[in-house]
Order: C-alpha cells, then sequence, then structure tokens
C-alpha cells in the first residue's frame, strides 16, 4: 500500500516567524512559559524572534496549537492583530506605506504577503465592481484554529490599513467561514462593519473608492528602495525541507565553531545516524549543507568589505587563511580577493 504524499505546501519552510514571535511575547508578558510549545520540533523559542528563520506551515501550525491551549484569551487573534501597525510588518509595511495609492499599497502586500509570514493563502477578488474582496484560505482543514488565523490575518490588515490611510478606513463586510464565538461582538466593535459567520469564504470586503486614495508618505525613490528589499527576503528556487531548513538555521548561527554532524544533532535531539537519513531522504547532506551556508556567509562578509579575508575564513570556521581560499575558490570558481574586488 503506498501512502499518502504529504502535500509540500504544508512541509515546505517557507513562512517567516512573525506570528510565533507575536504569540511568544504575548505569553511573556502574561507571566505564561512558551518554551515547551516547541518540543519536539526542530526550532527553539529564540529562533522564531531570528528575522531569517523559516518555518513549514505544520510546524507553525503545531506551535498556535499548543499556543491557544495556554493562552487565556479567547480572541487571542483578535488581541496580536490589533497590536499591529505599519511598522509592524517591517519592509512588507514601509513598502506599501511609500506606494503612490492605496490601490498600489495592497498589490504590492499580496505580491510579496510570503515576506509577513501570513499562514494563510490570499487573493484579491474584483470580480464584483462593488466590493474587492481579500479572500484567505487555510492551506489545511484544521477547525481548531482557523478563526485565530482569520482573526490575526483580517485584524493586523485592518490596522495596516488604517495606519496607511487613516483611522477612517474600515470594510463593507467581514466574512467567515466557520460559527460565530461566543466574543462575536469584538468583530464588530473593532473592524466596524457588518460580520457574517458560516459563510463559504473568509474574506474582507472593501469599498473600491479607497483605491485611487494618495498615500501622505509617497515617495518614489524610497518606495523602489523598499521593493528591493522586499524582493531580496522572497523565496528563491524550491523552499527548503523542515529538516534540511534547521540544519542551515543552526549552521548559519554557529559556523564560527565549525560544527560536526554530532554537534547540529545533538541540537535537534537526534542521534547523528538518524539525521544523517533524514537529510539523505530530503536529498541532501550534512557537508552539502555546510559549504553551501559557509559559502552564502564568505560572500556575504566579502561583499560587505569590512572583514580582513583571514578574518572572512574564521567566521566562517576557518582557522587557517589558505584552507578558506582553496575552499572559497572550490565552492565558487573564484578567489575571495576576485569576490571582493568584483572581477
Amino acid at each position: 500500500m503506498q501512502r499518502n504524499a504529504v502535500d509540500p505546501r504544508l512541509t515546505t519552510a517557507s513562512i517567516a516567524t512573525n506570528i510565533l514571535s507575536g504569540l511568544c511575547l504575548m505569553a511573556e508578558e502574561r507571566g505564561i512559559a512558551c518554551g515547551h510549545w516547541f518540543a519536539g520540533l526542530p526550532l527553539a523559542r529564540a529562533q522564531v524572534d531570528d528575522a531569517a528563520v523559516r518555518v513549514s506551515y505544520r510546524q507553525a501550525s503545531r506551535v498556535v496549537q499548543r499556543a491557544l491551549r495556554d493562552l487565556p484569551d479567547a480572541d487571542v487573534g483578535l488581541c496580536l492583530g490589533r497590536q499591529q501597525t505599519t511598522a509592524n510588518f517591517g519592509l512588507l509595511g514601509l513598502a506599501m506605506m511609500t506606494a503612490r495609492t492605496f490601490g498600489d499599497a495592497v498589490a504590492i502586500g499580496l505580491q510579496y504577503s510570503p515576506v509577513s509570514g501570513s499562514l494563510m493563502d490570499l487573493e484579491l477578488d474584483a470580480s464584483d465592481p462593488a466590493a474587492l474582496a481579500l479572500v484567505a484560505s487555510p492551506r489545511a482543514p484544521e477547525e481548531a484554529i482557523l478563526p485565530f488565523l482569520c482573526e490575526e490575518l483580517f485584524a493586523s490588515t485592518l490596522m495596516l490599513c488604517r495606519g496607511l490611510v487613516g483611522p477612517s478606513f474600515r470594510p463593507l463586510r467581514l466574512e467567515l467561514a466557520y460559527p460565530a464565538p461566543a466574543y462575536a461582538q469584538e468583530y464588530e466593535a473593532l473592524f466596524e462593519c457588518e460580520v457574517r459567520f458560516g459563510m463559504p469564504r473568509n474574506r474582507k470586503l472593501v469599498d473600491p473608492a479607497w483605491l485611487p486614495r494618495r498615500l501622505p508618505a509617497w515617495n518614489p525613490v524610497s518606495a523602489q528602495q523598499a521593493l528591493a528589499l522586499c524582493r531580496a527576503q522572497m523565496p528563491r528556487g524550491p523552499a527548503s525541507g523542515e529538516i534540511v531548513a534547521a540544519v542551515r538555521q543552526l549552521l548559519r548561527a554557529r559556523l564560527h565553531e565549525n560544527p560536526g554532524l554530532g554537534d547540529i544533532a545533538a541540537e535537534l535531539h537526534l542521534t547523528e545516524r538518524t539525521l544523517r537519513r533524514q537529510l539523505v531522504a530530503a536529498g541532501s547532506g550534512f557537508r552539502l549543507l555546510h559549504d553551501e551556508v559557509r559559502s552564502e556567509r564568505a560572500r556575504e562578509l566579502l561583499r560587505a568589505g569590512d572583514l580582513p579575508i583571514a578574518q572572512v575564513g574564521a567566521s566562517v570556521g576557518f582557522r587557517d587563511a589558505r584552507e578558506f581560499r582553496r575552499a572559497f575558490k572550490r565552492w565558487t570558481g573564484r578567489t575571495p580577493s576576485a569576490m571582493r574586488g568584483g572581477s
């Protein structure tokens, strides 16, 4: 009998950790320990505050489930979402804020939504000339966390929109594909519009008249710079699987120590044999990943141009500068000096 294939959208590590970080901060503000939320995952509490870390939907949803069991608030998603500001969206918020119009900002937000760490798939439905709809679809049928996912998404995007065009912004209607919770009145108080539960899809409908609204912070130069930074943060090529991403993240954090397979396996609470087997199953290997991460970091440091080449080598785990030069030439076909000089 053949096993059912796992949807790769659930296991590829392509999601930024913004939401997980927000949940951890919420717990810590309430004096609630959250380290155990990451038990059994190749992920730790400290990592979710790292902007470079990416997790899979399966990992993120497991943390969310554990968080919802521990946090006392029934409306955790609304609480987390309404805390957001344009600044909380980082580079994406800056790119949207410096766009020419609200419509341009919305298009940027959708195009670069992976940068924000959204746990739902988003699309814009403009088929109705009287109402523009932001449609949010769950990646997996998890009824237990669907209210949280919708609350966080629609509340945070509401605060983002109000940050862009002012506090008078409100949707035409909010439609949600789950039954009304006991605190349903909190939705209407926050969104200031009609809210319908038990609908076919999760949608926030907006008056198209908002789209041509000019944004006060529009700046063509800043907009280009922010968009370039957003593009740089977008996933490139096939996303890594969970175990590959975890090993890459741990290697990058400890490069200067030149960690071995045993060191990384211990961090992941695995035996060396198990880690090696999992990496092979993912189409990779420890040495290959180690070299990839060292090569990437060395190129970053060389292009920055601040450190001597010997120190760049030490930063990626080489005690001998000559050994680093040989390895770098093997990785890239170029010498460190040529890479730095751009020749």
